[in-house]
């Protein structure tokens, strides 16, 4: 058993970590920014240590800080989190150099996934498919115009190290195409410090359809169902809910399916620890691997609500080399479970973050609801970081439930100082095709679009 670990994070995600330590009986390190002093993380961990100046790139990216941080404290591991270094293979391989356990996989498994293209080519040898697009890294405009040439458009240009939607374009022709190829390659050597990209079919009104995966170091590997997260804004997710409607509606023989090929996919990458493999399906139920995102996720709560399985301590126990204590046919899906991420920002204003003091702050309540959150009144919110307050999760006995309890604790939420999602989130809860479950990654653009638009403001 670990005696002590540092959570290398800060915000929603080292208070989760933090209570799956407690309920371990294991010791927390807190680590934090000059920004983040006051932030709860560092009061509720049993000891915490400044790393650096408030930008991410002088503190919670210093892994010579970290690493000094974890000898100082003298602990057993590092738990990354999600975001910052929770995905940098050099970072798993010094933890292990330093003999520091990294709460995480392995940097063999981070390096046989470590970009997007890679990733198409192991899902290729595990026999799952990929949308059509390029074999590698595109090097110049010839080859991305031979590229559109070969598999026709409207293609996506995306950046092999990305996420978040950053270092993505899409194009409809030769001269969108050679745009967008340039202005992806220039924010992804910025963002990602990585100017390659590749390209790929673009599927039309896509579903973006995920699958928790959980494998240990004896080659054991589950699977804990989907999660549907087609409700994005400019690439990043807004609302997650597991099952998946749209399969539950049109297509269930694909959730077995879908299933079987993200664990072929981890066991060709000797995958260990927790881990998500993403997929887009197209309306007729074409399915195509996209990426594995190699560390927990920020919506594995509704995984959790529907399993009754405590992924971090999941994740904490397999670092520890303890086995996978339960087979496929052991994880009972039950009930209905709804993620909103709580964003300090104005949906109306392109969904400009909106950083400042949190002056009165109410949280939701009652039979059904959990948040994950950082925030408190008089709380500020700093500039320098993603923008999420916090998750707020509703279960229910099926989807009706789960999204009336939702609405009601939306109705609850009550934060000022600051423009947050949560009306947006309240006016979508009550959109039909929302209701219905009919809707893919096209559904926020369509939702602000022209009349539609002042009818949610009005509703906000």
């Amino acid at each position: 058993m670990f005696e002590k670990i540092l959570i290398a994070n800060r915000g929603e995600i080292a208070i989760r970590i933090i209570r799956a330590c407690k309920e371990l009986n294991i010791r927390t390190v807190a680590v934090y920014s000059e920004a983040d002093a006051n932030s709860m993380h560092v009061q509720l961990a049993d000891e915490a240590i400044c790393i650096g100046k408030p930008p991410s790139v002088d503190s919670y990216l210093r892994i010579d800080r970290l690493i000094s941080a974890a000898e100082i404290a003298d602990v057993d591991a590092i738990h990354p989190g999600y975001g910052f270094l929770s995905e940098n293979a050099h970072f798993a391989e010094v933890c292990e150099s330093c003999n520091i356990r990294f709460i995480g996989p392995s940097p063999r498994a981070m390096n046989a996934l470590q970009d997007k293209a890679v990733s198409r080519a192991l899902a290729k040898k595990a026999g799952v498919p990929t949308p059509p697009g390029s074999e590698g890294i595109v090097e110049t405009e010839q080859d991305a115009l031979a590229t559109a040439k070969k598999i026709g458009y409207p293609l996506m240009i995306k950046a092999v190290a990305g996420g978040g939607g950053r270092g993505m374009r899409v194009a409809h022709n030769d001269i969108s195409l050679i745009k967008g190829y340039h202005t992806a390659r220039t924010e992804a050597e910025k963002v990602f410090g990585n100017s390659g990209v590749y390209i790929e079919k673009f599927i039309e009104n896509p579903h973006h359809i995920e699958f928790q995966i959980l494998g240990d170091s004896k080659g054991n590997v589950v699977h804990l169902g989907e999660r549907d997260c087609s409700i994005q804004r400019r690439h990043q997710k807004l609302i997650e809910e597991t099952p998946s409607p749209f399969i539950d509606n049109r297509f269930k023989d694909l959730r077995k399916k879908m299933g079987k090929a993200a664990v072929r996919i981890a066991e060709v990458a000797n995958y260990t620890n927790a881990g998500t493999v993403e997929f887009i399906v197209d309306d007729a139920g074409n399915f195509y691997f996209l990426e594995v995102n190699k560390r927990i996720q920020v919506e594995h709560p509704i995984t959790e609500e529907v399993t009754g399985i405590d992924l971090v301590k999941q994740q904490i126990l397999v670092s520890m080399g303890e086995p996978v204590k339960f087979s496929q046919s052991d994880i009972q899906f039950k009930g209905h479970a709804i993620e909103c991420r709580i964003n300090a920002e104005d949906p109306f204003d392109d969904f400009r973050p909106c950083p400042g003091r949190i002056e009165m702050y109410y949280a939701p309540g009652g039979r059904g609801i959990r948040l994950d959150s950082h925030v408190y009144a008089g709380y500020t919110v700093p500039p320098h970081y993603d923008s999420l307050l916090g998750k707020l999760i509703s279960y229910g006995k099926d989807r009706r439930d789960a999204l009336d309890k939702m609405a009601r604790a939306l109705g609850e939420f009550m934060i000022t100082g600051v423009k947050t999602t949560v009306p947006f989130e309240q006016a979508i809860l009550q959109d039909p095709n929302f209701r219905r479950g009919v809707y893919s990654t096209n559904f926020i653009e369509q939702l602000l679009g022209g009349a539609r638009r002042e009818l949610i403001e009005e509703k906000a």
